[in-house]
């Protein structure tokens, strides 16, 4: 469950994060729908999403990258989106991105949502082989495609849904049932689950969260930096050293105190200040 986003350096220039409200960075359905499912409000998803864009793109104006589309030479297909989906290849045979299509059709008001229904509202030309959804355009018409969603309300609603279906709610699950539920425990296991996988492989969140044993959210959550640094630079996972910068960025805001991720700009700017490779 829960295919890794392979990290790789973008061509995009670095961008500052703009001082907008973070609230309207997200439409009020998937606000309400975020608060009542992760009991997180727009500035801690706001801030949990620049930490995560910050490795995956050298950025943290993650709202630009709705329509990001690229495939990145990972044998897992293209890669789109704010979460890196997944059209699928060799090395992933349990993409996300059909998901994705089917969930963009359902936000369109189709009555019976279908992967081929989203991917002919995107103007696509593709097709479900296996478990994998073969794109038959090119990287520069599909991508071209994709991009042109970037402001489609019900491309970043559909993107929003699958988002959480796949890693979210899988996250603030394995929050919970330890008893956690801050917004630096749930960002921390989000970015873990969206990089490395959610479940069923070794270096999964599910993998890593069964060696890290017990304890209070601090010497747990310690630990589990600890243990996902022996892994985050391996198996293209990330290019070294972004990974360890990656897990770093999330102990040191924990070392800090800043565990509701409120009030926390400067804090962000601070541990999202390095160089990725």
């Amino acid at each position: 469950m829960g295919q890794p986003w392979i990290a790789a350096a973008r061509c995009a220039p670095p961008a500052k994060a703009k001082p907008a409200r973070p609230d309207d960075n997200f439409s009020p359905a998937t606000l309400k729908f975020l608060q009542a499912n992760t009991g997180l409000d727009g500035e801690q998803w706001h801030n949990i999403m620049q930490l995560v864009n910050k490795p995956e793109q050298d950025s943290l104006d993650w709202p630009k990258f709705y329509g990001y589309c690229e495939d990145i030479d990972d044998e897992r297909g293209f890669t789109i989106g704010i979460f890196g989906a997944t059209t699928g290849g060799p090395r992933d045979q349990g993409p996300d991105g059909p998901a994705l299509f089917k969930a963009f059709d359902a936000a369109s008001g189709a009555g019976n949502p279908s992967v081929a229904g989203g991917l002919a509202r995107a103007g696509v030309r593709g097709a479900m082989q296996g478990p994998v959804l073969k794109i038959s355009d090119s990287e520069k018409v599909f991508c071209g495609k994709i991009g042109a969603l970037q402001n489609n309300a019900a491309w970043r609603e559909a993107m929003w849904q699958t988002f959480y279906q796949v890693y979210i709610r899988y996250s603030v699950q394995q929050a919970r049932q330890r008893g956690f539920s801050s917004a630096l425990t749930i960002g921390s296991f989000v970015d873990t689950a969206l990089n490395q996988g959610a479940s069923g492989g070794a270096d999964s969140l599910q993998g890593l969260l069964s060696r890290c044993g017990g304890g209070d959210e601090k010497t747990f959550l310690s630990r589990f930096h600890a243990e996902r640094s022996k892994v985050v630079d391996s198996n293209e996972y990330n290019k070294p050293p972004n990974g360890k910068n990656r897990v770093k960025q999330w102990n040191t805001l924990l070392n800090m105190g800043e565990t509701d991720l409120k009030n926390a700009d400067a804090a962000v700017q601070k541990v999202t200040n390095w160089k990725l490779k």
